[in-house]
């Protein structure tokens, strides 16, 4: 489980950059009831609160030629040091290592087989203030061309320790991610191998993805699809995880609903 106890490894923080911050804005509170929290000029950055509590960022896309898409931040202890081990493991500096007005330090970069993702060095701000609960971040999952190569690259980043299980039908293997040093119930995601050819919203590209959790994954699909998003998979049960849907905003950003297989249907 997520839980607002970080430590090196776990996601601290996610981010969506979107091209209409309103649009934005609008849907994920018709969808998961989210409120936004702007941190400046209107169109800046911001927060999205559940039950009073920041549980996402959101901000304008402004990187030219870049996807709608969200990004996962995990904790570090010394960012600096972060970036200069990613370049020896054969990863990339997107946005170096920047302060955020004392609240801590930032970065975010590409893995060696293209996936994005970011850090966050906590100073007075320590990050997500909602986690494993209904409409907030409960999982994170990467979707790569290599399995065993991103196991090896972020194993020598964060410490992670991964736990391959096999999927249903045959359907390949699943490997399940532990930070360093913790036990099973501090699972905090999955990373699973995909051939380019089935990334299609990435252009073959690996990439990571949050998946939210939900009291009802039917109810919250079809207010998806309400508001102009789209479901590309599901909803479906998947024995021993729960219900869950494969959805994504109206600028394609794309994220999975879940509910819970412990939580009562509706609950």
């Amino acid at each position: 489980m997520i839980t607002t106890d970080f430590v090196t490894g776990s996601p601290c923080w996610l981010d969506l950059g979107a091209p209409d911050v309103g649009a934005a804005e609008s849907f994920y509170g018709a969808v998961l009831g989210w409120r936004y929290e702007s941190f400046g000029p209107e169109g800046g950055y911001g927060a999205f609160k559940a039950e009073g509590k920041r549980v996402a960022g959101l901000g304008k896309l402004t990187e030219e030629g870049a996807r709608s898409a969200w990004m996962l931040y995990f904790m570090v202890p010394d960012a600096d040091a972060t970036a200069r081990t990613v370049e020896s493991a054969g990863g990339s500096v997107r946005v170096p290592p920047t302060d955020a007005d004392g609240e801590g330090r930032m970065a975010q970069f590409t893995d060696p087989l293209g996936a994005q993702f970011a850090v966050w060095q906590p100073g007075t701000d320590k990050g997500l203030e909602l986690v494993d609960a209904a409409n907030s971040l409960c999982w994170t999952e990467l979707y790569t061309t290599d399995a065993a190569a991103a196991k090896e690259f972020y194993g020598t980043l964060f410490g992670w320790t991964t736990q391959d299980i096999p999927l249903p039908g045959g359907g390949g293997t699943y490997a399940l991610i532990t930070p360093a040093g913790l036990g099973q119930e501090r699972m905090q995601g999955g990373l699973m191998e995909m051939a380019a050819g089935h990334l299609r919203a990435t252009g073959g590209k690996p990439y990571w993805h949050p998946v939210f959790a939900v009291a009802d994954c039917d109810a919250t699909v079809a207010r998806v699809t309400q508001h102009g998003g789209a479901l590309q998979m599901g909803p479906e049960d998947a024995e021993g995880v729960g219900r869950l849907a494969v959805c994504t905003d109206p600028f394609g950003a794309d994220f999975v609903l879940l509910r819970p297989a412990d939580q009562p249907t509706g609950g």
